[in-house]
């Protein structure tokens, strides 16, 4: 078996079998799984036909047998109110026998090459090894918090003047408050029809959605969950203000006699318990996405700085998996922008690409980075970027 005898190209509908069969085969997705959840073998197959169609999926073929494939996604995503066009990672998948062969990383560089001629300048993956794509420049830029309440710890006695009402899965209120939600909230990204029949793939047919109304009936917030077994699952919660909020915590509680207990999730990266009268709840936080800056040039020419910041910087980029972005840039950054000059600052930063990217998400600080030994710089230089960059851990919720 030699890599000279595999051919990469792009993936077409007629491929959709040999995809299929690769995704179930390297995830272990089961006949039982299957039947569990309510998928038929051919509602698994139609449901990838949209993937094929809309995504861009690069494969690596052994006299025409696919043994490995990477998904590029197009998504678009709030980063500090600048809506940037990026690329979710997917289906990344390899049969063992074909596994050290190097033909992941070919496939890589041909979905990044791309992204960048797609003027996608932010790649995004789920992890199942953050050491592996971190050798590839990829860094955790967001958190998924989970939290158990018990019944006894549901707020009470909440006054809000809107109401909540049950809607459809498919009410248009319930989809423009996402749009809504995520042109305000950084990091959140704007699903399109594909996101959305992602979003409800392995939901059962009792998951409900719940939205609360203000009292002139503007729909200001919603949750998406589930009752199971004395348990309320929330599967998603927004809200555009705190009386949305509050609305929706009411809610919740009015099921205290149906439930003993409401779990959930929470992407804003803080905790929740001190907002309960009883405190005392259960909360575990772990790594969730994963980002990569794909161009640096581009990426910084929408990014936006805070307002105030003004000076310059020369920061050393290393990028061992894309030689476009192993270089230095000096930022001149005024009026919450920057241009990139070919002087060179007296303040010099050295990180690696996905250090710089954790850093400009605002997942971590310089000062944080610097401490890590992540970031080698100066206390002037880090002091800058850390009042240059916006500190606002990004809201990543989905998984495509």
């Amino acid at each position: 078996m030699s890599s000279d005898n595999i051919d990469i190209k792009k993936l077409t509908a007629q491929d959709l079998d040999q995809y299929n069969g690769l995704l179930r085969y390297a995830f272990q997705v089961t006949e039982k799984t299957l039947l569990e959840s309510g998928w038929e073998d051919e509602d698994i197959k139609q449901s990838k036909f949209p993937v094929l169609e809309r995504a861009n999926v690069w494969g690596c073929f052994d006299e025409g047998e696919l043994v490995s494939q990477f998904a590029v996604y197009p998504l678009d995503m709030n980063i500090h109110s600048v809506v940037y066009p990026i690329a979710f990672i997917t289906s990344v998948s390899t049969y063992p026998e074909y596994s050290g062969m190097g033909l992941m990383s070919q496939l890589m560089k041909k979905g990044l090459r791309e992204m960048r001629d797609n003027g996608q300048s932010l790649s995004l993956l789920y992890p199942y090894s953050i050491p592996l794509y971190r050798k590839k420049g990829w860094e955790i830029i967001s958190d998924k918090m989970s939290f158990t309440i018990r019944d006894v710890q549901l707020p009470k006695n909440i006054e809000v003047p809107g109401y909540v009402r049950r809607v459809s899965w498919e009410d248009s209120d319930f989809m423009d408050l996402h749009t809504q939600f995520a042109k305000q909230t950084h990091g959140c990204l704007f699903r399109n029809n594909l996101a959305w029949d992602e979003y409800w793939k392995w939901d059962e047919d009792d998951t409900t959605v719940a939205i609360y109304y203000r009292e002139d009936d503007l729909p200001r917030g919603y949750m998406v969950y589930l009752i199971k077994d004395d348990v309320m699952y929330i599967k998603e919660m927004i809200y555009l203000d705190m009386e949305s909020r509050k609305g929706l915590w009411k809610y919740i509680g009015a099921h205290e006699s149906m439930v003993s207990e409401v779990r959930g999730y929470n992407y804003f990266s803080e905790p929740i318990a001190f907002s309960f009268d009883d405190s005392e709840i259960k909360e575990t936080i772990r790594p969730y996405i994963m980002g990569r800056i794909v161009d640096t040039k581009m990426f910084l020419e929408k990014y936006r700085f805070r307002g105030e910041a003004e000076g310059d910087v020369t920061l050393r980029i290393s990028d061992s998996f894309l030689e476009w972005n192993d270089q230095s840039l000096t930022l001149d950054i005024f009026g919450g922008k920057c241009g990139i000059t070919n002087a060179i600052s007296r303040r010099h930063a050295s990180m690696s690409i996905g250090t710089l990217t954790t850093l400009l998400l605002g997942y971590k600080r310089a000062s944080e980075l610097a401490e890590l030994e992540r970031i080698e710089a100066d206390r002037e230089t880090i002091k800058f970027l850390d009042n240059a960059v916006i500190h606002k851990k990004p809201y990543i919720s989905d998984y495509i």
